[in-house]
Formats: structure tokens, C-alpha cells, sequence
């Protein structure tokens, strides 16, 4: 296919050889098959913010990180610098966090190169080599959903391990993927479907956004939710609280033990945070019905 603009510049640069198809246009990017050398991998083009359907809400770019005061003053006045600035620490939080968590063993998709809105990384792929499908689009038996969703926990466990929460965590930005490499002692072997996480340029912080604990427990609330149609058990469990709390008290590790369970603390009941989780669920679920209408069409 004829390459699109931001694409032609890759080639250009010898990054890449060669546009395949376009594989998915999603509410922030677009994303690409690609040829690079002997390798195929993928390419998403993020999309201008005017032309993103994904607000970048306070909430997810709290306390991130510029590269001077001089940009911080800008995009806290909102200038054409200052918002061209903020554009470029939310493309460069995607890979930054993939970077981070593929060095953390984190099932995230391998990252290449970032160049001029461009991120080149691994095309997560599925048992027949195909592009792998999502979570959304498949079906699972009860035992399926209880491993994929066990699978998924540990998986937000090591995120948070390395100062990472999605803040976006659904049915909708998990792959299942047959990928190499997989985690020694997972219990998995090469080639065998395995969830792969995408979709991080919402990630926060997690020790320095004060809505990074609000956000971990929506992702696995969402996980519950969802494996919990196939699997009606995990409907009862209570990951999210639980990980937070051995968190919040310094005793989560990659490898601990969880058991579901969460007796929750006795004490006076904050209104105003009920309020927000209620504003919360609401948007939550008007994001989640938008993102089901742009996968049905």
C-alpha cells in the first residue's frame, strides 16, 4: 500500500522499508504493519490531539515529568508551545512505560524505535502468525478465564512492582498473543496464547499520581468483570483492594501469594470519594460503550 505521510518520513529515515496495511485506527492512533528488513512489526502514528477522541485528563497526566521549567511553564499556560510540549509527553509516556516494563518482564509489545510521533515496536502476533486478536474478540471456557485473568493480576502486580499503573486496563488493550520469550517458570510454554498488554500513554505513576490508586482498581475491576462472564467465581474476588494494600505497605513483590480476599478497613464513610467513584463508573462506562460502537464498526 502507498505509505501515509508520517510513514514516508520512516522510510526516508531507513527505519523502516516497506507499508504492509493498515492493521486498526483506534481513538488515539493508527496502527500499521510494517517491513523492517527481515522483521515485520508495526507502527503506530498517533493521531493530533484535535483529531483524538481520548481526552488527556488531569488525572492521567498529573505529575508527569518535562524536560525543563520553561516547557512546565508553557503547557501550565496553555500556549501553542506549551500544548505542543504536552503532546510530546504524552506520545513519549507510552514508550517510556514500555521500555520500562519490557525491562521489568512485563508482557508488553518489544519497543524499537520513536520517531516523529511514531512508535515501532513488535507485532504481537497470534498461533498462525496472524495479527493476534484482542481479548474482546474472543471467547473462553470458565478454566481459560480463570488463567488469562490469574495471568493478567500477576501481570499488573509486576507493573506496579515497577511503578506502573495502565490506567486504562480492559478487555480492549490486551492482545492474545503467541509470543517468544515467554517468562521463564510462568507455567507457559512458546506458542501458546498468552495475554500481552498494550496501549500506555495513559500510564501513571504510580507513587506520585494521587489518582494512581483509583486507577489500578478500575483496571482490575475491569478484568473481574470481564473474565467474570466466563468464569462466574472471580465476580467475587477482590484483587484490586488487596494489591493496593500490600502496596501501600510495602509488602508487594512480583511473586507474592494473593488470595482474592480483602477485608475492608472500618471507619468513617468519605462522601466525596463516593461521589467521584460514582462520576467515575459513569465515565468509565461511556468510554467503554464508545470504544464497543468503534469496534463494531
Amino acid at each position: 500500500m502507498k505509505a501515509p505521510p508520517r510513514l514516508q518520513a520512516l522510510i526516508d529515515e531507513g527505519l523502516i522499508d516497506t507499508v504492509v496495511r493498515q492493521l486498526m485506527s483506534g481513538k488515539e492512533a493508527e496502527v500499521y504493519v510494517v517491513r523492517c528488513g527481515d522483521e515485520t512489526r508495526c507502527a503506530k502514528v498517533y493521531k493530533e490531539a484535535m483529531h483524538r477522541s481520548f481526552r488527556q485528563a488531569v488525572d492521567y497526566t498529573e505529575n508527569r515529568k518535562v524536560k525543563n521549567t520553561r516547557q512546565a511553564r508553557a503547557m501550565a499556560k496553555g500556549t501553542r508551545f506549551g500544548r505542543q510540549s504536552q503532546e510530546a509527553a504524552w506520545q513519549s509516556a507510552e514508550v517510556d512505560a514500555l521500555y520500562r516494563l519490557a525491562a521489568a518482564g512485563v508482557r508488553v509489545p518489544r519497543p524499537h524505535n520513536f520517531h516523529e510521533g511514531v512508535l515501532l515496536m513488535e507485532l504481537v502476533t497470534g498461533a498462525e502468525g496472524d495479527a493476534a486478536p484482542r481479548l474482546n474478540d474472543c471467547d473462553f471456557t470458565a478454566e481459560q478465564a480463570s488463567a488469562h485473568h490469574a495471568t493478567l493480576v500477576a501481570e499488573v502486580v509486576r507493573m506496579l512492582c515497577a511503578g506502573v499503573v495502565h490506567g486504562d486496563l480492559s478487555e480492549f488493550n490486551v492482545l492474545l498473543g503467541a509470543r517468544e520469550g515467554v517468562r521463564e517458570g510462568a507455567g507457559e510454554h512458546e506458542g501458546e496464547p498468552c495475554p500481552v498488554i498494550i496501549d500506555l500513554p495513559q500510564a501513571v505513576d504510580a507513587a506520585g499520581n494521587n489518582h494512581a490508586q483509583r486507577m489500578l482498581l478500575r483496571d482490575v475491576a475491569n478484568l473481574r468483570d470481564f473474565f467474570g462472564r466466563f468464569a462466574p467465581a472471580l465476580l467475587h474476588t477482590a484483587y484490586g483492594p488487596e494489591i493496593w494494600s500490600l502496596y501501600e505497605r510495602g509488602l508487594l513483590r512480583a511473586d507474592t501469594l494473593l488470595t482474592g480476599q480483602h477485608a475492608k478497613p472500618q471507619g468513617p464513610v468519605d462522601l466525596g470519594g463516593v461521589v467521584r467513584e460514582i462520576d467515575d463508573a459513569r465515565a468509565e462506562e461511556a468510554a467503554r460503550r464508545l470504544r464497543v460502537g468503534l469496534a463494531a464498526s
